[in-house]
């Protein structure tokens, strides 16, 4: 059967790829050849989230908060909201085209290593497409090699262990204060389930930090693990955190973010190839990426996009990895700044004004994606900026 397309969307050509495997083992450390625990920050060598070798793993009332009123009639997505419009691609096409896209998920689950094996193009478009709202969960899972760790029989009891293991008390006090400020206006965090939701969320983060004591607890993981919350039940969750933090986005919460602020260099150099207007506009201000891009990144859009933009993003992510980010980014910079835009912007707080507030028909859904796929911006492009970054950091290593 033909593959469907998103109305206004244009079928993407596909690329070759070689076999797409699941990454290094959670928990492990990126290390630089003949580098060792003690030898400073480890970067990724690869933007590629697939290492290319032999695999391994086949009430509608209305409620104060804040000493303001929130209407409390629940949007599709969960959140208390008065308007109720926003426009959700994925949802709003054809039912007879939804329903074959979740029979071909379906499908896929019960043969996921050979499609991810030998059809990863087709995997790959289909999330590209946006993953039906009743598989997504599941598909978020397969894809970042959660279901297979939780699947093994050593884990069976670790999430479990893990909640009740003492944790470092600035790890708690930390995340306690933090409970309360993520998606106060979604049921689960701040509306009728706002105690079970909170109480799932603690028990993530406090498990994450015991997992991982060196970096313990960082805030803007608390969205992060609050959207898996609003998806799956509380070990999924934990697991989807694990493999994001330690395979997608490896060194992100570090306690010095070296690899934040790698990215952030590796962003300002595409966009030199993307947008040279907004390149030279950021640069002649002296605007370091490090200042509009690291909640972007850090959140992976959670905090900064409408929430059938972030959903979309993540689906992308999760099967393509960092570089959907880059891409992301990209197109909000180049459409947030045009001409007529940088012209009305003299200084460095203008410019930032609007990166914190970005236009809203550019965070739309049925914009944004849209120019994300077809950005003028290829993986080789990627991967030398990403190199070309790397190696000048090895460089001021050794000097």
């Amino acid at each position: 059967m033909a593959e469907d397309s998103c109305e206004g969307q244009p079928d993407q050509p596909d690329e070759e790829m070689t076999v797409p495997v699941i990454g290094p083992p959670l928990g492990s450390t990126l290390l630089l050849p003949g580098q060792t625990l003690d030898d400073g920050p480890a970067y990724r060598q690869t933007l590629d989230v697939r290492q290319h070798k032999d695999i391994d793993m086949i009430s509608e009332t209305s409620e104060g908060m804040d000493d303001s009123v929130i209407s409390s009639v629940i949007d599709k997505f969960g959140f208390m909201h008065s308007d109720n419009n926003e426009y959700s691609g994925v949802d709003n096409i054809d039912t007879d085209i939804l329903r074959r896209r979740e029979s071909k998920w379906l499908e896929m689950f019960s043969n996921w290593d050979r499609y991810m094996m030998r059809s990863y193009n087709k995997v790959r478009d289909r999330c590209r497409k946006g993953i039906p709202t009743s598989v997504r969960a599941t598909a978020w899972l397969h894809l970042c090699g959660a279901k297979f760790h939780m699947n093994q029989p050593e884990n069976k009891y670790t999430y479990r262990k893990l909640c009740h293991t003492r944790c470092d008390e600035r790890w708690i006090s930390d995340i306690e204060k933090d409970l309360h400020r993520n998606f106060p206006t979604h049921e689960m965090f701040g509306g009728a389930y706002e105690r079970i939701g909170q109480e799932e969320l603690f028990n993530v983060l406090k498990a994450y930090s015991v997992k991982h004591p060196a970096d313990g607890y960082c805030q803007a993981q608390a969205p992060i693990a609050a959207l898996l919350l609003m998806n799956m039940p509380a070990e999924s969750a934990f697991w989807c955190l694990v493999s994001l933090c330690d395979k997608y986005i490896p060194g992100y919460y570090s306690v010095r973010m070296e690899a934040i602020h790698l990215d952030g260099d590796i962003l300002f150099g595409l966009l030199k190839k993307v947008s040279p207007g907004v390149h030279k506009h950021l640069k002649s201000q002296g605007i370091d990426p490090i200042l509009y891009m690291t909640e972007w990144f850090l959140c992976i859009f959670s905090r900064s996009l409408p929430w059938s933009s972030v959903l979309r993003i993540w689906d992308m992510f999760f099967c393509e990895g960092v570089k959907v980010l880059f891409r992301v980014g990209l197109v909000l910079l180049k459409f947030s700044l045009p001409q007529n835009v940088r012209k009305k912007c003299p200084s460095m707080c203008e410019t930032l004004s609007v990166l914190k507030n970005l236009p809203e028909h550019v965070c739309r859904e049925d914009f944004l994606i849209p120019e994300v796929l077809k950005l003028n911006i290829t993986e080789d492009d990627m991967e030398r900026e990403h190199r070309k970054q790397l190696a000048k950091r090895r460089r001021q290593q050794n000097t």
